[in-house]
């Protein structure tokens, strides 16, 4: 028989990070140990106090069976409490948040609720891919605005068309952006939520890299809806980058209680939600900053060795402000993918093209001529890496 693909799957090409992944299985089939920058997935292990909490929660839920769609009431009310004590915004965890299996899940499901066939979504370019994706699945279109080191990832609003405006129904910004990791200032937050709120539009705002910050901490959008019940806005967050939990898919999602309900009807048709052991160790995760603290200064150190080597060799100074990532330049006149490839040949070291992780705005692919680092291996490696990558002329 014939197996017909449907036309959301036809339509899109390889997740740009299954594809690294995929690069990496070859040079390990060929005897080669890279050393991956390529995909945002921690080498490092979780934290002991989230580890030792999970293991203690594993048997006090050991009968639970299936987790709540929503998220367990002390997992919502931790979430609350963080959210009061780092971005000083009380919410109701009743109502106006919700678990989340990760920020991927959230992000891709989310466009479901309230995306009809032929709906804008506004996205960056660069960006993460489950913006676009889940916006295409929900038969919507995504339309793209450029985030560059020269915009420094501020969107420039006149130059949206009305026709889209008109018909945008979700727009994404990120901070700290992903992957050039600079910090939105609450001017250009405030900027973004009174377009939003001009034309009907949610703000969501994704800050699953907030924590990783090495000058001033980021300001959330949830800031803004403090006098008026978080009106059109609501944050995505997740323990993965935070707390090194990556592969523990937990996360949430928290605003204005319209958008949570909604979003929550489409959560109980899709998953089963979070285990409540994985809801305990988060729990833990959110209730230590020592650990996070620990992070930022060890992914700093990993972002300083990596940045002056580039520099070494001759490219030029394209250091993150904050965020896992560095969003650097190629030399000139080479592509990221070919920049990508030289990096592997030469140093067995692995990043992602930026072509990959963009799409065209205005006939230009704002992320051609560049590479993604994540700044993800061991310490070690990361040292390695550097000593190889200082020694090319480039």
């Amino acid at each position: 028989m014939e197996i017909k693909v449907s036309a959301r799957v036809a339509s899109i090409g390889a997740y740009a990070f299954a594809a690294v992944d995929e690069k990496v299985a070859e040079l390990k089939a060929k005897g080669i140990t890279p050393i991956d920058f390529g995909v945002g997935d921690y080498q490092d292990p979780t934290p002991p106090l989230i580890r030792k909490a999970c293991k203690k929660a594993v048997d006090v839920h050991a009968a639970d069976g299936y987790p709540s769609y929503v998220g367990s009431q002390p997992f919502r009310e931790a979430v609350a409490a963080w959210l009061k004590r780092r971005f000083d915004v009380s919410l109701d965890p009743k109502t106006q948040i919700t678990s989340t299996i990760g920020s991927k899940e959230g992000i891709f499901n989310f466009a479901e609720g309230f995306v009809n066939p032929g709906d804008y979504v506004i996205c960056p370019s660069p960006g993460y891919p489950p913006y676009k994706r889940g916006t295409l699945f929900a038969e919507g279109k995504a339309h793209f605005v450029a985030v560059t080191h020269k915009n420094k990832c501020k969107y420039d609003f006149k130059k949206i068309p009305a026709e889209v405006a008109s018909n945008t129904r979700i727009m994404w910004v990120t901070t700290p952006s992903s992957p050039l990791g600079y910090v939105a200032e609450l001017d250009f937050l405030k900027a973004a939520y009174d377009f939003c709120q001009k034309h009907g539009i949610i703000l969501a705002s994704d800050e699953a890299y907030s924590e990783l910050y090495f000058k001033d901490a980021p300001h959330s959008a949830l800031e803004l809806g403090k006098s008026n019940n978080f009106d059109g806005i609501v944050q995505f967050h997740s323990l993965s980058k935070r707390s090194i939990m990556t592969g523990w898919r937990v996360g949430w999602a928290a605003g204005d209680k319209r958008i949570i309900d909604v979003f929550k009807k489409v959560k109980t048709n899709i998953d089963s939600g979070t285990p409540n052991f994985v809801q305990d160790a988060a729990i833990a995760a959110l209730s230590d900053e020592k650990h996070v603290e620990k992070l930022r200064r060890t992914v700093k150190r990993k972002r300083n060795l990596i940045c002056t080597a580039l520099r070494k060799a001759g490219l030029k100074n394209c250091k993150n402000p904050a965020g896992l990532y560095l969003w650097q330049k190629a030399p000139d006149g080479m592509t990221g993918e070919a920049f990508a490839k030289l990096l592997i040949d030469k140093c067995h070291v692995v990043t992602t093209p930026g072509e990959w992780l963009s799409d065209a705005v205005d006939g230009e692919n704002p992320g051609a001529g560049h590479v993604r680092f994540a700044f993800v291996p061991p310490l070690d490696e990361v040292k390695e890496a550097a000593s190889r990558i200082e020694k090319l002329k480039l």
